[in-house]
């Protein structure tokens, strides 16, 4: 397996790849949980007395979040309570010459590593090793530590070419993301193993029920996926209305699949037996699925499917969490989404919650993190980690060590 940064040497300069992606407003970045978990990171490292030179990205080029990493340092600076140096270069001479004058204790970010040629193209890890970007920064360093657990699924020159030049080590946010995130796969339960699944990409959660069919025993769906399953059930819901563009190309896409898991895992799918949506008075209204006529669009599901889904929570031994089971960020539609997370708190279960932002609920409606087992800040690596398949930013840590 990797080594960790407790296996780091004291005081060493040390190239550390965070995910601090982040929501963009007028052309800086907004604060978000990825700063606080990294910004934990760091702030270890530097009471080792490690000088801190951070890779981080910001959005894709072409896109509109795709902007340099000034901001990011004053975000950073905040978490830190401490000065955090910013130069917009990557492995240029400016770049060089910032990181050969870091001391021990200081931190400085270099500019969006998506900015660079090098980066994007997916390679195997031993071609982005030969890059120049990895060959003209790596000697400037003693060692590099991945914590961009978030992105360990991209093989991408920052994420798996430094750790066949240097000495590699897994941060504490990698380390802990992927022992949590694992478990589904490593860890035998006593009792119920219950998987929640929403949010709005059938195709990513298709494979987790096809790959985790022996390890979890219940699967409670809400959101697009959860609609696009009750239109393979047969009731009339699960495609798109008012100039939405969620549901049809899916089921185009994967409607034989979604109607072979119902058939094949039927026992074991909860879907809602009610939805929520926006009522005539502006308030919440909610509906029976059963002779369902879909006129509007369902933004949760209903108070019968989050009571039942909590009960379920309530008498497992685990529960993972990928997606939310409506539109959260408006309270009128987070009753399903809270529900389910309350009874997680409440209940003595290994949990994790993770996909997306859904573990942004947590402190949007005051629950308190410390009693869920991992609140994970991963997306699409979060989803490789319950199917099983192999994170390339791991293999290389692991090939380093």
């Amino acid at each position: 397996m990797f080594n960790t940064c407790s296996d780091l040497e004291p005081g060493q300069r040390l190239l550390v790849r965070v995910d601090i992606n982040a929501p963009v407003e007028d052309g800086v970045a907004q604060d978000n949980r990825r700063f606080e978990r990294h910004a934990d990171s760091i702030r270890q490292l530097l009471a080792d007395d490690h000088a801190v030179v951070v890779l981080a990205h910001q959005g894709r080029p072409g896109g509109d979040s795709f902007i340099s990493l000034e901001s990011h340092a004053e975000v950073l600076e905040g978490h830190l309570d401490q000065s955090v140096q910013f130069v917009p270069d990557t492995y240029g001479e400016d770049a060089l010459e910032a990181v050969d004058s870091l001391e021990s204790g200081e931190v400085l970010l270099l500019e969006n590593v998506r900015m660079c040629d090098d980066e994007l193209p997916e390679k195997p890890p031993a071609e982005h090793a030969e890059s120049e970007f990895v060959q003209t920064l790596s000697p400037h360093v003693d060692a590099y530590v991945n914590d961009a657990y978030s992105a360990a699924h991209r093989a991408h020159a920052s994420l798996v070419g430094f750790p066949l030049v240097l000495e590699a080590y897994a941060g504490p946010v990698m380390a802990a993301e992927y022992t949590a995130n694992s478990a589904i796969q490593d860890r035998e339960f006593d009792g119920p193993v219950t998987m929640v699944l929403g949010g709005t990409k059938a195709e990513d959660l298709i494979p987790v029920i096809e790959q985790v069919d022996d390890t979890v025993d219940r699967f409670c769906l809400g959101g697009i996926v959860g609609e696009l399953f009750l239109r393979a059930a047969g009731h009339d819901v699960g495609y798109d209305v008012d100039g939405t563009e969620f549901f049809d190309h899916q089921w185009d896409d994967h409607a034989d699949t979604i109607e072979s898991v119902l058939e094949e895992y039927g026992d074991r799918l909860h879907l809602a037996t009610d939805l929520a949506c926006e009522g005539d008075d502006g308030g919440r209204a909610e509906t029976d699925v059963e002779g369902i006529e879909k006129d509007t669009s369902y933004l949760d599901v209903g108070s019968e499917t989050a009571d039942a889904y909590g009960d379920l929570v309530r008498e497992s031994d685990a529960v993972f969490v990928k997606g939310a089971l409506g539109v959260f960020e408006d309270e009128r539609f987070a009753h399903g989404t809270v529900t389910v997370l309350e009874a997680i708190a409440d209940t003595d279960c290994f949990s994790v919650v993770g996909g997306g932002d859904t573990s942004r609920a947590i402190g949007l409606y005051g629950l308190d993190e410390a009693d869920f087992g991992h609140v994970s800040i991963a997306g699409g690596a979060y989803v490789r980690a319950l199917t099983g398949d192999s994170l390339v930013a791991i293999d290389a840590l692991t090939s380093s060590a």
